[in-house]
């Protein structure tokens, strides 16, 4: 071999990095954006605030190591305590947290269990750090079966609920299951916590073997500031933090979250109140999809899913009059109303109404051409 060959051997990826996709959603630019399933009202008053004030003094320097402000404010606000053994780990959007609790905990090899489809980036963490996904099938009205993640015996079983892309929420009864007989780490996705009916957050004071995870890139109107956590045992969130490395927030993200977790109608207050419009607005929705011959799935987050076979079509006549919506293909069929779809939908974020009606003016006229 000559050493320009061996040299070319010396750059070459891993295997595991080659095969992974880039994540390319279709972001065209258009008047009505509802394809993210963020805060379309936009953000808290008090964080906006935040950043300015902060920017001047803080953009030079290095933030907090391990985000310290943030999680006293977090704890706080989620009714825990670290004098109770839980503790925070901070990271660039909540699915920084999943990937650092993936390497933390999975060696190469060992299995992380999931119910498809459910948010597409663990199947890509979980091959990047060398461990394997254990795919399991939803039921066919959206449930996710305990028993057979728990028998799995996975090093890590993962539960999004409400789940993206379904929109879909796990019954109480199945969440303690899976976290009360699971073998070993249980992460709980809970990025849409503020937008349904039972939230599972308080669980980690009973088990010492369960991270949930969120973020504020949905409710609080910061996704663009990326910042998330993940809430456990302290002993799970020292393991996490290690494996994530510090400085992952920026200072004036962390500024903004804070602020945004303060009392006041501009700030918490804005949030809540946020919150409880897009719960309204997307019944609202979700019953005119309906009056136009779709059926979207039951939601518990800010966006609805809504399988239909004509769901590529559907999106680009959307485009071509300025509203985008995701479209999704290729999904499991074991869901009744995506079999019937031949595994696409549509993903549709909530925000308000005005901009509603001009997403159902779009459909409208789409579903007439597509």
């Amino acid at each position: 071999m000559s050493v320009d060959d061996r040299r070319a051997g010396l750059l070459q990826p891993r295997t595991a990095v080659r095969g992974l996709p880039l994540y390319a959603p279709d972001v065209a630019p258009c008047a009505v954006d509802v394809s993210e399933n963020v805060n379309l009202w936009g953000s808290p008053p008090a964080s906006l605030r935040a950043v300015t004030s902060a920017a001047p003094e803080r953009m030079n320097r290095y933030p907090s190591l391990y985000s310290t402000p943030l999680r006293d404010a977090v704890l706080a606000y989620l009714g825990l305590s670290e004098a109770n053994g839980i503790g925070l780990v901070s990271g660039c959007g909540s699915d920084d947290v999943l990937d650092a609790a993936i390497r933390a905990f999975g060696e190469a090899g060992d299995e992380v269990a999931f119910a498809a489809p459910t948010f597409v980036m663990i199947p890509i963490f979980t091959r990047l750090n060398g461990l394997v996904p254990a795919v399991l099938p939803m039921g066919p009205n959206y449930e996710v079966d305990p028993q057979r993640l728990v028998d799995r015996r996975a090093k890590i079983t993962y539960l999004c609920t409400p789940n993206n892309p379904t929109s879909t929420a796990m019954t109480r009864e199945a969440v303690e299951y899976v976290v009360d007989h699971a073998a070993g780490l249980v992460v709980l996705d809970e990025a849409y916590a503020e937008f349904a009916p039972d939230v599972f957050t308080s669980l980690v004071t009973r088990s010492e073997r369960l991270l949930v995870t969120r973020t504020f890139s949905k409710a609080f109107g910061l996704a663009g500031l990326r910042v998330g956590y993940g809430v456990g045992s302290t002993a799970i969130v020292e393991a996490v933090t290690r494996a994530r490395g510090p400085y992952k927030v920026n200072a004036l993200a962390e500024a903004a979250a804070v602020a945004a977790l303060s009392e006041g109608p501009d700030a918490l207050g804005w949030v809540t109140a946020r919150a409880a419009d897009a719960v309204t607005i997307r019944e609202r929705l979700a019953s005119a999809l309906r009056e136009l011959g779709l059926e979207p799935a039951p939601s518990a987050g800010n966006f609805l899913f809504v399988p239909t076979s004509r769901a590529p079509a559907i999106a680009r006549e959307m485009r071509q009059r300025s509203v985008l919506v995701r479209a999704l293909s290729g999904l499991p069929h074991d869901i009744a109303g995506v079999k019937a779809a031949d595994g696409h939908a549509l993903r549709i974020g909530v925000g308000p109404w005005e901009s509603m009606e001009r997403l159902l003016e779009a459909l409208r006229e789409a579903l007439a051409c597509a």
